[in-house]
């Protein structure tokens, strides 16, 4: 790629051969990163075999992980700026390369934990720093479709993560779902030093150390709150409450210092402009809805159906299919017409595939409409997500789309850890209630080893559980239509990609 200035695209300009590369560079950077989560997350029951130790034990390797990457999101913004990010997305590649490696040769439950919490402290930067990278390089007329293309591998993580998970936990071993990261991190490695644009150095702020000291360990606190009340199934337990009590206190601490501060480490006056704004608040309720109702299906089929990680997975596929369809298509209309209207369609087929599955979800419902209605999800969420994003970043210029890039990301882990432990919960309390709040009722897990006599009696109120939680999901929805309504319905202005950020 050419050192020069940008050149300022004409409205609805396709992406050219250097944006595309740009984009394939960045893609690759975060498919590595979130096929990792959900890799893994099929191997917890493997790795505490393996190690002779306690799924509560062993279930560090993900929370460790997680707790690392709200621990070093908020600083991206200030590293983008104070290194470059070309600069920064490197070496966040490279430690979570070294991460995978010492993962893959761990020796012990503790070492791995370990190597997963080295992993997340570059893993938690790849993204933020990739979304800034491609959305500087395409300018606000197109950050629609390359919102769109960053958007695959999040949508397929999930969906891909098991199948691939599921196939080297049984066929090939453990150790393979991180070294795996290794070729992908090096190609990354050597394709973002030819093709990323190179650094210009600028006058960096002073890092906000009292935000910092604020908002890391708040959002780590916060997020290991609401995993404990999950794991335990009650929030207001002493423990879980504790540390929600304290992590929410610092983060509104942190609120505070931002709003007041000179240079904070995350601008939130950013929230003072509408567009931001509306898509902040539609990506909390989106996302907290969302997560959780992409929780419930796997665990169907592994604790209804008895189907195991890797058929699971397999079974997810028509909803990553769906959202290839439309996220091109969404990326397109978001900057012709605006995220607005994009994002209320797709919100609109969203909500009527989750209330699809409460409606349709029994005991024997048919693979073929669970899939069809998988597929119409995708679809709604190829036009949901990231035109939302887009909405957020349209409208900022050059030096503010670093901060904005790590808010939403922020925005995103907070929100997804949410939903995913609110509607766990849900679920869990449902089972107890429809079990007779028995043993079986309190777990959520495979059923392949359970009997088929007690699994033919259980299958039926397991199935009326899910069906319920389906309710709540579709209902949390329906919120996150209010600050949608507020998103911009028209097609961005051109904007000054390089005006330099007014300094305070």
């Amino acid at each position: 790629m050419t050192d020069g200035p940008l050149k300022e695209p004409a409205a609805g300009e396709g992406l050219d051969r250097g944006v595309l590369a740009v984009a394939g560079v960045v893609v690759l950077g975060a498919i590595m990163s979130i096929l990792d989560v959900t890799v893994v997350n099929v191997a917890i029951n493997d790795l505490a075999k393996e190690f002779n130790t306690s799924l509560a034990t062993i279930q560090w390797v993900a929370t460790g992980y997680t707790l690392a990457l709200a621990t070093v999101i908020p600083i991206t913004g200030w590293a983008s700026a104070r290194f470059g990010t070309k600069r920064l997305y490197m070496i966040s590649i490279g430690l979570f390369v070294i991460g995978s490696m010492l993962a893959g040769i761990a020796w012990s439950a503790e070492s791995l934990i370990a190597f997963r919490v080295l992993q997340g402290l570059g893993g938690g930067m790849i993204m933020p720093a990739g979304m800034t990278i491609l959305t500087q390089t395409a300018g606000p007329q197109r950050v629609g479709q390359v919102m769109s293309i960053v958007g695959v591998p999040m949508l397929l993580g999930p969906i891909l993560g098991p199948i691939l998970g599921g196939y080297l936990v049984d066929d090939v071993s453990w150790r393979w779902i991180f070294f795996i990261n290794l070729p992908i991190g090096i190609i990354a490695l050597l394709l973002s030093a030819r093709i990323l644009r190179r650094d210009e150095p600028k006058p960096a702020e002073r890092l906000d150390f009292i935000g910092l000291l604020l908002l890391s360990p708040g959002l780590a606190t916060l997020i290991y709150g609401v995993a404990r009340g999950a794991e335990m199934k009650d929030f207001l337990k002493t423990e879980p409450l504790a540390f929600t009590a304290v992590g929410t206190v610092l983060v509104l601490g942190f609120v505070v210092r931002a709003l007041n501060a000179r240079n904070p480490l995350i601008d939130l006056r950013l929230l003072k402009r509408r567009s931001v704004a509306a898509a902040s608040g539609t990506m909390v309720l989106f996302m907290i809805a969302f997560m959780g109702a992409m929780l419930l299906l796997p665990l169907y089929y592994q604790t209804v159906r008895g189907e195991g990680a890797l058929q699971s997975g397999l079974l997810l596929a028509p909803q990553g299919l769906g959202a290839m369809v439309t996220m091109p298509i969404g990326g397109k209309l978001t900057d012709r017409i605006g995220p607005g209207r994009v994002v209320l369609v797709g919100m609109v087929v969203v909500v009527l595939s989750v209330s699809g599955f409460a409606a349709i979800l029994e005991a024997d419902t048919s693979y073929w409409a669970l899939g069809g209605a998988l597929f119409v999800m995708g679809l709604g969420m190829g036009m949901t997500m990231m035109p939302t994003m887009a909405a957020a970043i349209q409208t900022l210029v050059h030096d503010e789309v670093p901060r904005a890039s790590t808010m939403l990301n922020i925005i995103q882990q907070v929100s997804a850890s949410i939903g995913t432990a609110m509607i766990s919960v849900l679920l869990a309390n449902r089972l107890a209630s429809e079990l007779g709040g028995g043993a079986a009722g309190g777990e959520i897990g495979s059923t392949e080893k359970v009997p088929p006599a007690i699994m033919e009696k259980i299958a039926g109120p397991m199935a009326d559980a899910f069906q319920h939680t389906y309710w709540y999901s579709a209902g949390l929805l329906l919120l996150a239509f209010l600050p949608a309504l507020l998103l911009p319905r028209k097609k961005p202005e051109t904007a000054a990609v390089d005006a330099p950020m007014p300094m305070h």
